[in-house]
């Protein structure tokens, strides 16, 4: 009778492709990265990355550990309308960082610090995969440009509040700081403006040449120019 159950190995087999992974992705990122760079960099076939993950996009979710599906959870943060989203996007990372699920995203956070691999898959994720995907469904003007914006916001809070530990933001209630947050956060992802304003021209003169200054017209000055006209 032939043996079932899962193979010997397996979570070791498992363990590698992550590991790979991370690298994979730290180095090309998501749109670059491929399921045989993956198998290559862990010496496997690229059939056990499928197996395991099932596609590219499940073994990158697996490589950063985020407890909950951005394709789920991006159509619920919408779902309420426009109004207060910026909020409820900072609710959902705070409530997601402080909860047990979200520890090891908070493990990425940290190691962001020392390790160029960590912060290029931590900023990788956050930008494309939660805000880019949720600046595609708003259907807004360069939303690379706006999600990247709004991780700014989001992981610099994070370092702050997490890793820095800097009072009283790190001690602040998750409401206060989704209050205080949330809306620089919507301008960004939403504020038709923040990308149609342009900077107005700046005024170029020729070089060599000096700018006339014109002194104000004293009471003696005036009368002297209205009697010239006169005469």
């Amino acid at each position: 009778m032939p043996r079932t159950g899962r193979r010997p190995g397996a979570g070791g087999t498992r363990t590698k492709i992550l590991a790979a992974a991370r690298k994979h992705f730290a180095r090309f990122g998501f749109e670059a990265g491929t399921v045989r760079g993956i198998a290559a960099e862990a010496a496997v076939d690229p059939a056990l990355v499928l197996h395991y993950f099932g596609s590219k996009e499940g073994v990158f979710r697996a490589a950063v550990d985020f407890p909950v599906d951005p394709a789920e959870f991006v159509p619920q943060l919408l779902a309420p309308g426009l109004d207060g989203l910026g909020e409820r996007l900072v609710n959902f990372f705070l409530e997601t960082w402080d909860s047990p699920a979200g520890r090891p995203l908070l493990a990425l956070l940290r190691s962001a610090v020392a390790s160029e691999d960590a912060a290029a898959l931590l900023r990788e994720f956050v930008t494309r995969e939660v805000l880019g995907r949720l600046a595609r469904a708003l259907r807004v003007d360069q939303p690379q440009l706006r999600a990247s914006l709004a991780a700014s916001s989001l992981i610099g809070m994070a370092m702050l509040r997490y890793v820095v530990k800097l009072d009283p933001l790190a001690t602040a209630r998750p409401e206060v700081v989704a209050s205080w947050l949330g809306p620089a956060v919507q301008r960004y992802l939403t504020d038709p403006g923040l990308t149609s304003a342009r900077p107005k021209p700046r005024r170029h003169r020729s070089p060599g040449v000096p700018t006339a200054k014109v002194a104000p017209l004293t009471g003696d000055r005036r009368a002297a120019e209205c009697g010239a006209r006169r005469s």
